[in-house]
């Protein structure tokens, strides 16, 4: 009896082990291109994995659509395509099941607090944690990587840039086009001083952050130009700390 009790608790242990998925989410800064979806292959260990592209920010666009499929066409991939701003009266699983059954998702970039607004509304936000549960890549540039951290600052409003609330995946802030657009990087500092926003990352447009179970793993640029950062206070003064990147080419 003892050898069989053993024996359920070891294989029980196994199964948890073998249940227990590492969590990829890769944000880049901007600039959606192929180098960037090899990255997205290689963290999901399949040699043809099934990758969604989400659209939601861009209201759907035709145009990103196309330049989702011309960019993957050459790639060991199978595409697909997630679209929520048509009826999906004729569509035959839920946006859930669907997603739920990727290997990766990648958001595409747009109006970040539009996209949030209907992932709420259509249940969207609460797949795409199970998809990261479950082990499911999650990525995208822009908006696509604003979604997944706490906070940040999006151009979604007229005007000028405003604070949007993220999924908060990533429990740090962020801030796109660091360096690509020249506002975004002043009001980021701005917002970290004044305490609006916690500590964070900043990517330009072509670099990005891989990170592993909720922590930075690893780095990566299309070029010596295109950086991340950490940015924190420390003993009341700003810190901004480039982080070291892997050229991927």
């Amino acid at each position: 009896m003892r050898k069989l009790v053993i024996t359920i608790l070891a294989l029980g242990f196994s199964a948890s082990l073998a249940l227990a998925q590492d969590q990829y989410i890769f944000p880049y800064g901007g600039g959606q291109n192929k180098l960037f979806i090899k990255e997205i292959i290689k963290l999901t260990g399949k040699e043809r994995p099934k990758i969604c592209y989400l659209p939601t920010a861009s209201g759907d666009s035709q145009r990103n659509i196309i330049r989702w499929y011309d960019l993957v066409h050459d790639l060991s991939v199978e595409p697909y395509v997630q679209r929520v701003w048509i009826s999906s009266y004729n569509q035959k699983v839920s946006f859930e099941e669907f997603l739920l059954s990727m290997d990766a998702i990648l958001v595409g970039g747009g109006n970040t607090l539009n996209m949030i607004a209907i992932w709420k509304a259509q249940g969207i936000d609460v797949a795409l944690k199970k998809a990261l549960e479950k082990g499911i890549v999650l990525a995208g540039g822009s908006a696509g990587s604003l979604c997944w951290f706490d906070n940040g600052t999006t151009d979604s409003r007229p005007i000028e840039l405003s604070v949007v609330e993220g999924l908060g995946f990533l429990p740090f802030s962020h801030s796109p086009h660091y360096h690509s657009e020249e506002y975004r990087r002043p009001l980021y500092h701005k917002n970290i001083k004044e305490g609006i926003f916690k500590a964070g990352y900043a990517m330009d447009d072509y670099s990005g952050i891989i990170f592993k179970n909720g922590e930075p793993w690893k780095v990566v640029s299309l070029g010596e130009e295109y950086n991340s950062y950490f940015v924190y206070m420390k003993d009341g003064e700003l810190v901004e700390t480039k982080l070291e990147a892997e050229i991927i080419e």
